[in-house]
C-alpha cells in the first residue's frame, strides 16, 4: 500500500494528493542530504526527480528503497533547487482538492482553502486551514479542486452542522495511547463498552489490542472466542445493539469497530508478543519478510478489515532475556521492523520497548537505534523497575521517574531510559512515556519510607505483588511520594503506584522533553470514570 492510495477511515475518505499534476515540470526541492533527518511529508530532490518521505528516515537514498519504501517518487523536477511549491513563472498553480470539514487528513495530505494551498503536518479532522497549527501554508493557488465529499450528500456524517459535542476530533496533538487486553473480558469483566462509558474514548488517541501470538514465524490470532465470537447483548454492546447468532463477526473486534464508528479519531493497533508470546520472535526474525506478510494478511482479514490502523510489536526482548532468552543479534530487530514498514507502507508501525538503560543492558542489546527509522513511535516501558520478585525488598517504587537516595539499581528510572534512547539517536518525538495503571507491593513491611525490608509479595486480586489502581486508591491510599511517583504504607503492606497528581507531574516532564505523548498498561486498572486516562489527557498539549 502506498501513501497515494485512497483509504477509507471511519466513513471519511482521505487521499495523499500529489501536488504536481500540472503539465509544467515542477521545481526541485533542496537536494537530498544523506545526513539529514526527514519526517513524513518532507520533500527532497535527487537524480532529477522530486521525492516525498512517507515516514521518518535518515540515510536512505531516494530511488533505492523500492515501491513500498520510505520515498515516494513525485516525478521529474527541473533545475532550481527551491521550494517545489514556488513557481518561477508567478503562476500560483492549481489548487488541490478543497478542504472538507468532515474529512480525515494525515501528515503530507494537501488541500485548497480560500485560494491557498495547505499541507497537513499530522492527523487532523475539523481543523480549518489558516486557523490551526496543523496546516502548513504552501502559498496561493488558483482554481477549484475536486471536493472530497459531495456537499449535497444526505449522509449525516458529511454534515458540518452535526452536534459539535460529537467526539470527532483528536483530543490532543500529542498521543494518549492505552492497551486493551483480550483476556480482560473474562475475570476482569472489562469490555470495549467500558472505554466509552468511562469517558476514556473521548480522551484517547490510540487503543492497542493485546496480544496476538507469534508462532512458526507468523502473526497468529490468540483467543478467537474473545476476539471474534463472544456474543454481546444490547446492554453490553457499545452501541446498544445485540449481536445476532449468525453474524460473521462478534467479540472484541466487532465492539471495537463500533467504538471507532462512534469515536472516529481513535486509531486501533494490534499488538503481538508481550511477556508470554515473545519467544516466537527469534524464529520470525529469521525470515522477516514472511513474518511481515503474515501479519499484514491477518490484520486485513476480510472479516475485520478496516479495524486496525497498524501493528504494534512487543518483543521482550530482542537479543536479551525476558520469559525466555533470545540471541538473534542486534540486527534482527531492525530487520524485522524494516520488513514490517515495507509491508504496511503508510499504516502505523509501533513498538513497546525496554527501559533498561544500564550499561550493556537491554537498550544496548536491542538494536532500537537502527530500527527507529521504521517506526512511528516507541512506547518506552518506564514501569516495573522494582517489585516483589525481590521478596525481602528493599521496598522501592516500581515506576520512578527520577533517581533518589537509596534506589536499589542506579540505572532503573524513567528519565534515564529516555536520556539513553536519545543518546543513541532515537528522536524525542518518536517516544511515549509509559504509565502503569496498577501498583506493586510487599507485605511484612514496618517502614513507611522506601527501602524497608519485607517478607514477601502483598496479596493481589489476580496475582501476588500486583493490584489495580482502582482497588488501591481506596484500599491503600497514598501516604507519600518519591522520585516522581507515589507509595502507600497500610498495615504491614507497602505499595507503589501513580496517582492523578504524580501523572500530572510526569506529563509536565515529558512535555519538557519534547516527547510525543504517553501510553498506559492497561485500561481495566483505571477507575470506572477513567481518572488516570483523564490525568494524562489533561496534561498533554
Amino acid at each position: 500500500m502506498t501513501a497515494a492510495l485512497a483509504v477509507a477511515l471511519s466513513g471519511a475518505i482521505y487521499a495523499v494528493a500529489n501536488p504536481f499534476t500540472a503539465t509544467a515540470q515542477q521545481t526541485c526541492s533542496a537536494a537530498w542530504d544523506s545526513a539529514a533527518v526527514y519526517n513524513g511529508g518532507d520533500q527532497a530532490s535527487h537524480n532529477g526527480n522530486e521525492w516525498r518521505a512517507q515516514w521518518w528516515t535518515q540515510g536512505e537514498e531516494p530511488g533505492t528503497t523500492g515501491e513500498w519504501g520510505v520515498w515516494e517518487d513525485l516525478g521529474p523536477c527541473g533545475d532550481g533547487g527551491g521550494d517545489p511549491t514556488d513557481d518561477p513563472t508567478g503562476d500560483p498553480g492549481g489548487c488541490p482538492a478543497d478542504w472538507d470539514a468532515s474529512g480525515v487528513y494525515v501528515g503530507g495530505d494537501e488541500v485548497g482553502h480560500n485560494g491557498t494551498k495547505y499541507r497537513a503536518q499530522w492527523w487532523t479532522q475539523g481543523d480549518e486551514p489558516g486557523t490551526a497549527d496543523v496546516w502548513e501554508d504552501l502559498g496561493p493557488c488558483s482554481g477549484d479542486g475536486e471536493p472530497t465529499d459531495d456537499p449535497t450528500s444526505d449522509d449525516p456524517t458529511d454534515d458540518p452542522t452535526d452536534d459539535p459535542s460529537d467526539p470527532v476530533d483528536p483530543p490532543t496533538e500529542q498521543y494518549n495511547v492505552a492497551y486493551f487486553t483480550e483476556w480482560g473480558v473474562y475475570g476482569r469483566d472489562y469490555h470495549v463498552k467500558d472505554i466509552a462509558t468511562s469517558g476514556s474514548a473521548e480522551e484517547l488517541t490510540h487503543i492497542v489490542y493485546a496480544f496476538g501470538n507469534v508462532q512458526d514465524g507468523e502473526c497468529r490470532l490468540d483467543d478467537s472466542y474473545a476476539a471474534t465470537d463472544k456474543a454481546y447483548t444490547a446492554a453490553e454492546s457499545v452501541d446498544g445493539v445485540a449481536d445476532d447468532w449468525d453474524q460473521d463477526l462478534r467479540g472484541n473486534f466487532n465492539q471495537l469497530l463500533k467504538l471507532k464508528e462512534m469515536y472516529p479519531h481513535i486509531k486501533v493497533l494490534w499488538s503481538f508478543g508481550g511477556w508470554t508470546y515473545s519467544g516466537g520472535f527469534g524464529e520470525a526474525a529469521q525470515n522477516p519478510s514472511a513474518f511481515a506478510d503474515s501479519c499484514y494478511d491477518l490484520l486485513h482479514d476480510p472479516r475485520w478489515d478496516g479495524l486496525f490502523d497498524g501493528i504494534d510489536i512487543d518483543w521482550e526482548y530482542p537479543n536479551a532475556c525476558g520469559l525466555s532468552c533470545d540471541d538473534s543479534g542486534t540486527q534482527a530487530y531492525p530487520d524485522l521492523m524494516q520488513a514490517l514498514r515495507g509491508e504496511f507502507g503508510g499504516e502505523l508501525v509501533t513498538a513497546a520497548i525496554t527501559a533498561d538503560a544500564s550499561s550493556g543492558g537491554k537498550i544496548d542489546a536491542g538494536g532500537y537505534d537502527a530500527a527507529a527509522q521504521y517506526v512511528d513511535f516507541y512506547m518506552v516501558m518506564t514501569y516495573d523497575f522494582f517489585g516483589a520478585w525481590d521478596a525481602q525488598g528493599p521496598t522501592a517504587p516500581h515506576s520512578p521517574l527520577h533517581s533518589y537516595d537509596g534506589i536499589p539499581n542506579a540505572d532503573f528510572y524513567g528519565a534515564n531510559a529516555i536520556s539513553k534512547l536519545k543518546s543513541i539517536g532515537v528522536p524525542a518525538d518518536k517516544m511515549l512515556l509509559g504509565f502503569g495503571f496498577y501498583g506493586r507491593g510487599w507485605t511484612g513491611v514496618d517502614q513507611s519510607a522506601p527501602g524497608g525490608s519485607a517478607t514477601g509479595a502483598a496479596s493481589g486480586t489476580y496475582e501476588s505483588g500486583i493490584e489495580d489502581y482502582k482497588v488501591l486508591v481506596d484500599s491503600c491510599p497514598s501516604t507519600g511520594t518519591v522520585a516522581g511517583t507515589a507509595y502507600a504504607h497500610c498495615g504491614d503492606d507497602w505499595w507503589s503506584y501513580d496517582t492523578p497528581a504524580t501523572i500530572g507531574q510526569k506529563v509536565d516532564w515529558l512535555n519538557g522533553q519534547g516527547l510525543l505523548g504517553a501510553f498506559s498498561w492497561e485500561l481495566s486498572g483505571d477507575t470506572g470514570d477513567g481518572e488516570l486516562v483523564s490525568a494524562i489527557h489533561n496534561g498533554l498539549n
